[in-house]
């Protein structure tokens, strides 16, 4: 099967790496043109993570284009409303319209319990993983409303979304509020056959998991953790024998969603977890 979101507009939120890059290549490689924006730049408490950069935002581009699809970029903060609305506003005029909309720029900071946890770490949190997720759909809602075609969201929320971890308070808070936005969202917009799901990724392998800190987070018994001894801990996690997922295995789930096949699937949180949230 191919084609699968033929002819239509995504708009994709940070889509410089990693899952949103992943995301933004394989809608193009079922069809999809493509409006991709990343803030390509260091988000304050969030520097134990090396950021993206416009070098990044310009590969997912290039990969797009080598898929022959249409790609629009912006450097963009999901913070900025304003911006976000800017960004989707001119992909609209550029590439026609708009279809499909998938909210996936995220941060990890901190490390804290709830109790130590600085208010500057929660405020950056809550305002990217949350708020952010919020303004994203806020900005692409009327065009999907005047499209009058209806369309897919997914947001991307975790299996934090649906069950805690220690020292990650912060992040858990965001990710469970993203669910309430799912579930909103589709009740107001289901009535005009906009579909509202959420995706719940296990660990995947992308440089917001797969990084030093993580490792000694997952390993604090270890001075320098490697990447196998940080398999084994977080194999831990889940029912099947893997330590985390890929990205496509992500994308494929943000596929389906986005697709005809899943026409009347609205206010789904779709689990990618390797058994995880079995556990």
């Amino acid at each position: 099967m191919s084609g699968r979101v033929e002819g239509k507009v995504a708009f994709i939120t940070g889509a410089a790496r990693g899952q949103g890059r992943s995301h933004a290549v394989r809608l193009a490689q079922e069809g999809a043109d493509v409006i991709a924006v990343d803030v390509c730049a260091n988000v304050s408490g969030s520097d134990q993570i090396a950021p993206s950069t416009p070098a990044d935002l310009a590969e997912t581009a290039d990969l797009i284009k080598g898929s022959g699809r249409r790609v629009i970029t912006e450097q963009v903060d999901v913070r900025d409303f304003d911006a976000l609305r800017a960004a989707v506003d001119s992909g609209v005029e550029q590439l026609g319209r708009l279809d499909i909309v998938v909210a996936n720029a995220g941060i990890g900071n901190g490390g804290e319990t709830l109790d130590k946890t600085s208010e500057a770490d929660w405020t950056t949190m809550i305002d990217i993983n949350l708020s952010g997720v919020w303004k994203s759909v806020k900005a692409a809602v009327p065009h999907l409303l005047s499209g009058g075609r209806g369309g897919s969201i997914v947001l991307t929320s975790s299996v934090g979304g649906l069950k805690a971890y220690p020292n990650t308070g912060h992040y858990i808070a965001a990710k469970h509020g993203v669910v309430g936005l799912m579930r909103s969202f589709a009740v107001e917009l289901g009535a005009h056959s906009i579909r509202v799901n959420s995706v719940h990724p296990t660990n995947v392998d992308t440089p917001m998991f797969m990084n030093e800190n993580t490792m000694k987070m997952f390993r604090p018994d270890l001075d320098n953790p490697g990447v196998e001894d940080f398999r084994v801990v977080a194999q831990l996690m889940h029912v099947l024998p893997v330590g985390w997922v890929e990205p496509v295995d992500i994308s494929n789930a943000v596929l389906f969603l986005a697709s005809d096949e899943a026409r009347y699937i609205t206010g789904l949180p779709m689990t990618v977890d390797a058994g995880s949230t079995l556990k």
